[in-house]
């Protein structure tokens, strides 16, 4: 089977396990995903179908939706890719994308790495950032039913990796927490430049909402 009719197959795939997801993680945010690794793909030296792939596959079965259990995801991936007939290399190059792409916290160290996972985490992150960030943090702040803002409650920088996954911090605290740390933890020099406006846009949304928030002109 030829990469094409890998990728055709794997996107129809996803389409269908995705197909009552969150609406942050849902087809369309893997949709954008691809589409920002395969842009930055070009100015790098990858293996393309690496890229295509763990694009695709990356949040197959997020954790969050999964009482947690991070062992989900790279298992309904592999099955399906052993189906395809993929190649154990590919595979396990895939896994290892599926394995570290989170951002956890912020405090957590790679296990893993390769230009194809900095691709891909960066086009992941640049999702979750800018204009789209902002529209999905608010979204995934509904579906867990958190407060918009909370004054009294101050954001915490210093969350271990089962505190970020447990944390029912008002939505603002996220921009804090996490939004706003990763225009400095991108990868890639594309990444690094797409980030940086998308950055501003949410400083400028911040400002923008503070000020309604405490009634000003």
């Amino acid at each position: 089977m030829n990469n094409t009719d890998i990728i055709s197959k794997t996107i129809s795939f996803v389409k269908e396990q995705l197909n009552n997801a969150e609406g942050g993680h849902d087809w369309f945010h893997i949709e954008r995903v691809y589409k920002n690794s395969l842009l930055i793909a070009k100015e790098e030296v990858c293996n393309l179908q690496i890229v295509q792939l763990g694009a695709l596959l990356h949040d197959i079965a997020d954790s969050k939706f999964h009482n947690g259990d991070e062992s989900v995801g790279p298992k309904v991936a592999r099955t399906f890719l052993e189906s395809q007939n993929v190649s154990e290399d590919i595979i396990n190059a895939v896994i290892n994308i599926i394995e570290n792409i989170s951002f956890k916290g912020g405090n957590n160290e790679k296990t893993f790495s390769s230009i194809e996972l900095d691709i891909v985490q960066d086009a992941d992150r640049l999702d979750a950032i800018g204009a789209i960030g902002i529209a999905r943090t608010f979204n995934y702040g509904g579906f867990k039913n958190r407060t918009l803002y909370d004054p009294e409650i101050a954001p915490n920088l210093n969350m271990s990796k089962e505190e970020y996954k447990n944390s029912q911090a008002p939505t603002i605290n996220h921009f804090y927490e996490k939004l706003l740390l990763l225009k400095d933890k991108m990868n890639t020099e594309t990444g690094k430049q797409i980030a940086q406006q998308r950055h501003l846009f949410m400083e400028t949304f911040l400002a923008q909402f503070y000020a309604e928030w405490e009634g000003e002109k």
